[in-house]
């Protein structure tokens, strides 16, 4: 079911088993993808946490370290947002990353700058291949919109993101912004139209990000029921960093 929307730096822990680069827009389905797996293991990291299928986190990463998001049983859209940790109004910026790296989707090789033109992290192994940033969180507002008025009270990206906020107490919801969308398909049709599809993840793939400064990461395990974002049923996921 199709549901439509309105009108890159490699380590020794690194090894390439495919890439394909263009440094122009893709408006399609294929999209500029540059598959790298890593050589860090899992026994390594200095930090592990399993995020319950629905729910929200939020930690730090020091500038250095590399940051793992796995996607444990397939096709779970993880909707995250990045800060600065020692100035929290500087922010995620996709306007700037997209225009910069000049595609619309993000793979490895893809630096993340803020509002104020900084990089952030940068993604450094990918074995999904592609990963979305224009599709947005959902929240009870698009649920009403795109599905049905009785889906207003459905647990949404953006309830996690206030939770989780609200918890921390250095972000306010003003600080919500737009998010990555990390294993999530949402094409760009030749139009310019997006369209929520079947995930291209599978269990076991992750992408790797590198930090450039101490971030903050603030994590929704999305929740959605009403598109195919996460073939249809919530699972966990899992978050690593090494140094």
């Amino acid at each position: 079911m199709t549901h439509r929307l309105p009108p890159k730096r490699c380590s020794s822990a690194m090894k390439i088993s495919a890439q394909y680069i263009t440094p122009n827009f893709l408006p399609c389905k294929e999209s500029a993808m540059m598959i790298i797996s890593s050589d860090r293991r899992p026994e390594d990291a200095v930090y592990r946490h399993v995020i319950p299928a629905g729910e929200p986190w939020l930690f730090e990463v020091k500038q250095g370290q590399t940051l793992r998001l796995l996607d444990l049983e397939g096709n779970q859209a993880i909707d995250t947002l990045f800060y600065n940790a020692d100035n929290p109004r500087e922010r995620y910026d996709p306007q700037r990353t997209l225009r910069r790296q000049g595609n619309a989707y993000l793979t490895t090789g893809s630096v993340l700058y803020s509002n104020m033109g900084n990089p952030l992290l940068t993604i450094v192994a990918d074995t999904c291949g592609r990963h979305d940033t224009l599709g947005g969180a959902c929240a009870q507002e698009s649920n009403t919109v795109r599905y049905a008025h009785d889906k207003r009270y459905m647990h949404s990206c953006r309830d996690n993101f206030l939770c989780a906020c609200l918890h921390d107490g250095r972000l306010h919801k003003r600080d919500i912004g737009a998010n990555i969308n990390f294993f999530m398909n949402v094409p760009v049709t030749p139009q310019g139209g997006l369209t929520f599809e079947d995930g291209i993840s599978a269990a076991g793939k992750y992408v790797e990000l590198r930090a450039e400064c101490n971030a903050v990461v603030l994590i929704s395990n999305c929740p959605q029921l009403n598109n195919p974002c996460n073939g249809w049923n919530p699972t966990p996921a899992e978050v690593l960093v090494w140094n």
